[in-house]
């Protein structure tokens, strides 16, 4: 059996940092991987997104803008804007597993426990001094009659050709995004939600106002709605909801979240504690077994699934391995985004926790008068603060064009807890441009 100094199974965001930063030490490190090199964000996750929001975004602010010094709006076209797509991204899982086998040894497969320190990949064990557990998370699949004919949030970030009508069951931040871009290129989108709203975890008002936005873009959404069965009709599908209404589609999309990868795992037979929410971890990010940790989107952690959190935890644990870290893990302020159109962002404490709290000060403001959303006809962009009794910043949420941008702007403000006083003496961002548009609802 063949013995490591570490072992990392999965290549995503959290392991593939992690692997860059051992393999610099020259310790044995051998890198276990059953799926895509590269893992989830990007491969079909957030790179790919991103990529295709960016002619989303223009054509949907070019309809904005009809005559307002644009004579005619773009029309997207989705199968060139995916051939584009593809053309950037397939080549990528191969590219990184170069890059893992020049960097360390490498096993194909998904890799499973037979013992504390020991796994085994297609029948071949190893044993590691120290295991960690980097395997993220994968679409949920619902569990209803006809789930064989959905597709999953990946098989849309290849979707060659844009189907006339879509069914997106789900109403978080990935079947938003999704939902909104197959809109955008002409696809008549239906959502159905289970409950009474969408995007939960983001601020409810603005979650409300996104509704409306996506509403005047043709989607129609079905709240208190879920799907019992779906068949295949035809050349077409039929979805039943437990409403007892039948919807006619061309393509449905089981949007129901995304859950831990760990049933291939086989760890009981490593004794580490996990649940449906993935694998418990303390505060050095150690599994209940010695040795044996875990990082990324892959832990029960309540902190934002991203990868930029998972990039974190793999600093942390190299610290801890290689520079004789002891403190416990501290997560930094941590903003995040539905990346629609609009945008919806936030960071720190939601108004919706403080509303009726006196120990708190709330303010909203609208963007709209700002000559750069006045500019792109924003008319519906918002932010709201919140405030300590110290006059510090400790939250803000907005509603916009660009959103995650401004949002962006006030995390080092939260996260180094400047005040309002500090922020007018000390700060002067470019005018009139992003930073001081937000920026300047500070100072007031």
């Amino acid at each position: 059996m063949k013995q490591y100094d570490y072992i990392i199974l999965g290549t995503g965001p959290a392991g593939y940092k992690l692997a860059r930063l051992l393999a610099k030490t020259g310790k044995s490190l051998l890198a276990v991987e059953g799926g895509l090199f590269g893992g989830t964000c990007p491969n079909v996750g957030c790179e790919p997104k991103i990529f295709l929001s960016g002619p989303v975004h223009v054509a949907q602010a070019s309809r904005q803008l009809v005559g307002r010094g644009i004579s005619q709006a773009a029309q997207l076209d989705w199968d060139q804007l995916m051939t584009a797509k593809k053309a950037r991204f397939d080549s990528w899982p191969g590219e990184t597993k170069a890059i893992y086998e020049k960097m360390c040894d490498v096993a194909v497969g998904y890799g499973k426990f037979v013992g504390p320190h020991t796994i085994e990949v297609n029948g071949q064990q190893y044993q590691g001094k120290k295991i960690i557990i980097a395997t993220g998370h994968r679409p949920h699949r619902l569990n209803i009659p006809g789930a064989d004919l959905m597709n999953s949030s990946t098989d849309v970030l290849s979707l060659a050709h844009r189907p006339k009508r879509a069914v997106f069951i789900g109403g978080g931040y990935v079947a938003i995004e999704l939902a909104s871009f197959l809109a955008a290129a002409g696809t008549k989108v239906e959502m159905l939600i289970r409950s009474e709203r969408i995007l939960r975890g983001f601020y409810s008002k603005y979650a409300r106002e996104m509704v409306r936005a996506l509403e005047k873009q043709g989607v129609v959404f079905h709240f208190h709605t879920s799907a019992t069965k779906v068949e295949a009709v035809e050349n077409a599908y039929q979805v039943t909801t437990n409403q007892d209404t039948v919807i006619d589609t061309d393509y449905v999309v089981d949007a129901s979240g995304r859950v831990p990868n760990i049933e291939k795992l086989n760890l009981s037979a490593a004794g580490i504690n996990y649940s449906a929410k993935g694998i418990d971890v303390d505060d050095h990010l150690q599994t209940s077994t010695t040795a044996v940790y875990a990082i990324g989107d892959i832990t029960s952690q309540p902190v934002p699934k991203l990868t930029p959190v998972a990039e974190f935890d793999a600093d942390y644990l190299y610290q801890v391995f290689e520079e004789g870290q002891t403190a416990p893990i501290h997560y930094p302020t941590i903003g995040t985004a539905a990346f629609s159109f609009p945008e919806l962002a936030q960071v720190g404490v939601s108004p919706d926790s403080v509303l009726d709290d006196p120990h708190y000060q709330v303010e909203e403001r609208s963007l709209a008068g700002s000559s750069l959303y006045a500019g792109l006809n924003e008319q519906g962009a918002r932010l709201t603060l919140v405030y300590n009794q110290d006059h510090q910043l400790i939250g803000a949420s907005e509603i916009g064009a660009t959103a995650a941008d401004d949002i962006n702007n006030l995390v080092p403000v939260i996260g180094l807890q400047v005040t309002r006083t500090a922020w007018r003496q000390n700060i002067m961002p470019i005018y009139p441009a992003i930073a001081d548009k937000v920026g300047g609802t500070l100072k007031k």
